[in-house]
């Protein structure tokens, strides 16, 4: 199943998997389900990460990650909503990782969840010094709070208008183009031009918690996908 896919919502049974390996589907304790590309967090101790979970059971989950991931410290699953579930790590295989959940959940409401809440982009906790420029190229300090594909949050002392637009950079991020969505108390809502990819956003989060030593090239522009869950 490729992403982008349209189908997102409609579980589908597949196999289980017992020592790391599948079994028969008549085998399995919890029916599992696939949830055909969605989304979700990886807390690793005090980091975290982008994946997408593949198939879920009440017992466990198999999701894909995008990159190496060191697994130390307590391990949880935060979905769209911000519901968290612990759970161990069971087993590995590069770009995909099995786990088993500390206490079983109900997974017509998490596949309920995820169908009521398409449009929830999952956002990703970074304090992080950047800087704004405006339109006339003057460049103000500014922190970033957090970041998703679509947006971020940012705190500047300078006062920002509604609509405006403005080039976001830092060390480990590309040039991102936004315009200001919301303000608050010092607070700015940004929305990008160009929305990362799962993959684009699963590095560059990777990258900023590690001190965001490499830059990364700029955003390709790319039409959205009716299917990709944001």
């Amino acid at each position: 199943m490729q992403e982008g896919s349209g189908n997102m919502n409609c579980p589908v049974r597949t196999g289980e998997f017992e020592n790391g390996e599948p079994h028969e589907i008549e085998d399995r304790v919890a029916p599992r389900f696939t949830l055909l590309i969605r989304p979700a967090k990886l807390v690793v101790g005090d980091l975290q990460f982008v994946c997408v979970i593949r198939d879920i059971s009440a017992t466990g989950v198999s999701v894909r990650i995008f990159h190496a991931i060191e697994w130390n410290g307590p391990v949880a699953l935060e979905l769209q909503t911000g519901e968290r579930h612990k759970m161990d790590l069971v087993w590995n295989r590069g770009s995909e990782a099995g786990f088993e959940f500390h206490h079983e959940v109900e997974v017509e409401s998490v596949i309920g969840n995820a169908s009521l809440y398409p449009k929830r982009d999952i956002r990703f906790a970074i304090e992080w010094p950047i800087k704004l420029h405006d339109a006339t190229g003057t460049a103000r300090p500014a922190k970033l709070h957090n970041i998703s594909r679509q947006g971020a949050r940012v705190e500047i002392a300078a006062p920002l208008a509604l609509d405006q637009a403005l080039r976001l950079e830092a060390r480990g991020l590309p040039a991102i183009e936004a315009r200001v969505r919301w303000r608050g108390e010092g607070h700015y809502g940004l929305v990008f031009d160009t929305t990362f990819s799962l993959g684009e956003l699963a590095l560059t989060v990777e990258r900023l918690q590690r001190g965001g030593a490499i830059n990364p090239p700029p955003l390709k522009p790319r039409p959205p996908t009716a299917g990709e869950a944001v």
